[in-house]
């Protein structure tokens, strides 16, 4: 039964709804949340979602965001979608857009919606080599292409895991096309730390300031990346009493301030280095 808690809570902007862990591709240098084709949706039921997203609301939060792994997997995702929309919250959809179905474009294109996506390389065998998946690339820019012609809001992140990696022909790639791209690099969180325990440095200091995360199992952490730091769960009782907590507050401590004179947005989301703040999300460290 969830418990409610009066206690004031800091003020939530931003949320990120991490609805499953399944995703078409492996990104096996990369991942953060280690998903792939036989991760599984995690415990939070549809009823827990569901009333996550009045509670997010009640809090006074402005967007919600769907994630996962691929979010649009998730059984239950056009009905969230359409209940966010429903309670007045303004929604952003990260999708690999690997295989968008027909259902969900007239949610894409609603202009209460944004989609982010994630993109590698002007080279479609170096793009499939980082997400796992041959013909990943084609799929994905098809998608990219589409909901350019749909006018859907969207927003495409490029993640340079250096090497020589095309990210700059990617991003020109992606302005010829009509879309705004920004460069972030790999953070050392899941399959990207490479067995070693993740770092606060890999965040970029504004984890936990007006947005949080909640991931499959109903924990709640500071951010996607900061999936390490997650405590407390909306599965046994309200948001609230978890923003509330001591252990949140520990949490929101651990995560070093930011002192860029050029800090990023307050709902930089993963693997976007601008967010409205105008300059590098990059980490910490």
């Amino acid at each position: 039964m969830t418990v409610l808690d009066e206690r004031p809570v800091a003020s939530l902007d931003f949320l990120s709804l991490e609805l499953t862990a399944r995703c078409q591709l492996t990104c096996p240098t990369q991942c953060y949340a280690e998903a792939g084709p036989t991760r599984g949706h995690g415990s939070m039921t549809a009823e827990d979602w569901h009333r996550l997203i009045d509670e997010a609301a009640a809090l006074g939060t402005s967007t919600v965001q769907f994630i996962g792994g691929e979010p649009t997997l998730h059984p239950d995702f056009t009905q969230l979608v359409e209940h966010a929309l429903r309670v007045g919250l303004s929604v952003r959809v990260h999708s690999n857009l690997y295989k968008v179905r027909d259902r969900h474009w007239p949610l894409f294109e609603d202009p209460r919606v944004s989609v982010a996506t994630s993109y590698y390389s002007d080279v479609a065998a170096e793009h499939d080599a980082i997400t796992g998946r041959d013909g990943s690339h084609t799929a994905t820019r098809a998608s990219i292409v589409e909901a350019v012609r749909r006018k859907v809001k969207l927003r495409v992140a490029i993640v340079d895991h250096g090497n020589g990696q095309r990210a700059e022909q990617a991003r020109a790639e992606m302005a010829g096309l009509g879309v705004t791209a920004t460069v972030d690099k790999v953070r050392a969180v899941g399959r990207a730390a490479g067995g070693l325990l993740p770092s606060t440095s890999s965040l970029c200091g504004r984890c936990a300031n007006g947005k949080a995360a909640v991931l499959p199992d109903g924990r709640v952490a500071p951010c996607e990346i900061g999936r390490f730091l997650a405590t407390g769960s909306v599965r046994e009782t309200s948001l609230a009493a978890v923003l509330a907590s001591p252990e949140w507050q520990r949490a929101r401590a651990s995560v070093p301030a930011r002192t860029s004179a050029d800090p990023c947005g307050p709902d930089c989301g993963p693997s976007d280095d601008s967010s409205g703040g105008g300059g590098s999300c990059g980490p910490m460290g």
